[in-house]
């Protein structure tokens, strides 16, 4: 009889596993975001939707925003349909005016976490890119986390325990020509988050940048969509171009989708990740090639 230290690992791992989880192999991790508050800005659409719909199910209070009230209504009628517990309000924003970002720190004084996904994007050659497009890009993919998060953070430290993530890009580290003033945004947003991030040692308060890289939003749908009519191709002819032309150095060879890149963003919200904090967290698809 072969006693249970002489029993192969791969004999006693399943019984192992099953005692961690208390004989309940199919349960689900607790990301333990019951009870927290968050702020998603841009968040009627694509990843910014994704991200408020995986905390709701995560049981977060969720505050989400969008350029005007319909967009608004019609998406948390949506997580409302997923989800009918879901505890979600919004408000509308437009991230270009000062006044309106004021308006949402009054209204939303306080949050524990707040994710700056709002922004922009335009393919545009360098040489047609307007001082105006450059300011209009900066502003809004670059001042709303500022202006945001001056409010939040201090209040973040005073009860010692918050999360702020600005959803950067792939496209701050390997400047796309094609756009090239958005590129050079993404590359301030992980300035400003390390910068932050230096701001909350010896605290429980995080804060990081999630790298997604080439991604199926709405945007890039219409975008897709859009070239594939110009090209009389289909759209799935068009994505594999993209990726052996634009984009050859991804491993993944597709648009993540925006749930992929949500995964990231809910577990780095979470106080599982405590110990994660003025990291660049990339969702890219192994678009950049460098290891660090």
């Amino acid at each position: 009889m072969v006693s249970a230290g002489e029993r192969p690992l791969q004999e006693l791992l399943p019984r192992v596993v099953s005692i961690l989880y208390n004989q309940q192999p199919n349960r689900q991790m607790d990301l333990q975001l019951r009870q927290k508050t968050a702020l998603v800005t841009g968040s009627t659409a694509g990843i910014g939707f994704s991200i408020a719909k995986k905390l709701l199910a995560e049981g977060t209070e969720v505050i989400i925003t969008g350029r005007t009230e319909q967009r608004i209504q019609d998406a948390i009628d949506q997580l409302k349909d997923q989800q009918p517990e879901a505890n979600v309000r919004g408000v509308a924003v437009d991230f270009g005016q000062t006044s309106d970002i004021d308006r949402l720190i009054q209204q939303e004084p306080e949050v524990d976490i707040l994710v700056n996904n709002v922004g922009i994007f335009e393919p545009k050659d360098f040489v047609d890119i307007s001082d105006e497009d450059w300011f209009r890009f900066f502003t809004v993919n670059v001042m709303s986390g500022v202006r945001l998060s001056r409010h939040y953070l201090p209040r973040m430290l005073q009860r010692n325990w918050g999360r702020i993530l600005f959803i950067s890009s792939e496209s701050g580290l390997h400047i796309p020509t094609e756009m090239i003033h958005y590129g050079t945004t993404k590359t301030a947003q992980l300035a400003i988050s390390r910068g932050l991030a230096e701001l909350t040692t010896g605290t429980d308060v995080t804060v990081n940048a999630v790298l997604p890289g080439p991604t199926y939003s709405e945007g890039v749908g219409e975008f897709i969509r859009s070239l594939a009519r110009q090209q009389q191709k289909d759209e799935a002819q068009v994505e594999k171009e993209f990726f052996q032309h634009a984009r050859p150095t991804s491993i993944l060879q597709r648009f993540a989708s925006t749930d992929e890149v949500a995964n990231m963003v809910v577990y780095l919200s979470s106080p599982l990740a405590s110990a994660t904090n003025g990291a660049a967290v990339r969702v890219d698809g192994g678009v950049v090639r460098t290891i660090a």
